[in-house]
């Protein structure tokens, strides 16, 4: 089972990368066939979406099939044959066809190994381990940074993608025959996914579910790269650092916030004020913004690491959820987590455009932010009600 959760972990780290690589793709997509930043907006956006609306079903199967077949049927048939799309893609739509591809391959993998630890480790210890795998997986958020512009510029962007296909079929081939699904309490109650959503506890959770990552993943995935070239001149190496520095942040993150329902005793407070913080630093690279290129690095880098929060809020969520739901219950909220996630890329690219037609480039990116920081302190709002929860 370890070495077919390693595998699981890789898979989640290719996850990463796919969910992010659009920011570094972006200038040599546009130059070489034609992409701009709405198109690419809404390929990330529907990336998210078709991940997120893979959840239901996904949970259905890792409660009835077990993650072994639903996570390597998916990854190879989803992510290898969409990330072969991308790499013979010759215009805008059919990067938008492998994106969504690569979003319904990329949905069972973080919950099946959730569903593993759920099975296997008690609740005390799940938001550890939920940190540590997203953390150790971010790997691949850095791998879609500075290593990513170094092979575009050395192979080409299409034989670069095309390697990527093969070692993602590869690793749905590894998880196929080293995972073992664990094993159903014997008399397992019935229940749906219903059942979940009549508990008043879950509500404010998949709110802040819904909220917490969208600035991170937003502004990694997507307006990062933009940002720095428009505002600061950036060249595609200093795209590369700006993204590996936020990337690296967002590995931190995960690794701080991954025990600290154990140091304080508490998930709701860590994530209330790691929240709040990234709201105000979205406000000020609107109100403030940095004159320099690594002053706003330096921003984007603490808006990763404090907005890596992900894992204890599912945390939090999944300490309501009764065993014989694990499945439904972890892919419910993460329908919520990147449903959000999705729906700010999705709109974030049409908002941004008509606000930099109507005042400019620059006050659009801060406006842009702005909006990130609006819809979180509306999620935090109702969070602010929740039932915390410690073990």
């Amino acid at each position: 089972m370890r070495a077919g959760i390693a595998f699981l972990i890789v898979a989640y780290m290719l996850s990463q990368f796919y969910r992010a690589f659009l920011a570094v793709l972006a200038p040599v997509l546009a130059q070489d066939i034609g992409t701009t930043t709405g198109d690419l907006a809404r390929a990330s956006g529907l990336w998210f979406a078709a991940f997120a609306l893979m959840q239901l079903p996904v949970g259905w199967a890792l409660d009835h099939i077990g993650p072994r077949r639903t996570a390597s049927i998916l990854f190879a048939l989803g992510g290898g044959g969409g990330a072969v799309l991308f790499a013979l893609a010759q215009g805008p739509g059919a990067i938008t066809l492998a994106m969504i591809l690569i979003g319904v391959g990329c949905a069972p993998i973080l919950m099946s190994t959730y569903y593993i630890f759920a099975r296997q480790y008690s609740a005390a210890i799940f938001g550890t381990l939920a940190g540590i795998t997203v953390g150790v997986s971010s790997l691949g958020n850095i791998l879609s940074t500075a290593p990513l512009a170094w092979a575009i510029e050395s192979f080409g962007w299409r034989q670069t993608v095309g390697g990527f296909a093969v070692f993602t079929l590869l690793i749905a081939l590894a998880i196929a025959v080293l995972v073992r699904d664990p094993a159903k309490p014997e008399g397992e109650a019935k229940g749906s996914l219903l059942d979940l959503l009549r508990m008043p506890a879950l509500w404010p959770i998949l709110v802040m579910m819904f909220v917490c990552y969208a600035p991170a993943a937003g502004i990694r995935g997507l307006w990062i790269s933009p940002y720095v070239a428009d505002i600061h001149d950036a060249a595609l190496s200093q795209i590369g650092t700006a993204t590996l520095v936020m990337g690296l942040a967002m590995v931190l993150g995960n690794f701080l916030y991954g025990p600290a329902d154990r140091i304080f005793h508490s998930r709701k407070w860590p994530i209330l004020i790691g929240n709040l913080c990234v709201a105000l630093l979205c406000l000020w690279l609107w109100l403030v913004p940095p004159s320099g290129l690594w002053g706003a690095v330096a921003i984007f880098a603490v808006i990763g690491m404090l907005g890596a929060s992900y894992p204890i809020v599912i945390s939090h969520g999944r300490s309501f959820c009764p065993p014989h739901l694990t499945g439904r219950g972890v892919t419910l909220l993460n329908l919520f987590g990147m449903g959000g996630a999705g729906v700010m890329q999705f709109a974030s690219g049409p908002v941004y455009a008509g606000l930099a037609a109507q005042n400019g480039a620059e006050a659009a990116y801060g406006q842009l932010f702005a909006l990130f920081a609006l819809v979180i302190l509306i999620g935090l709002s109702v969070y602010l009600w929740a039932r915390d929860s410690t073990g």
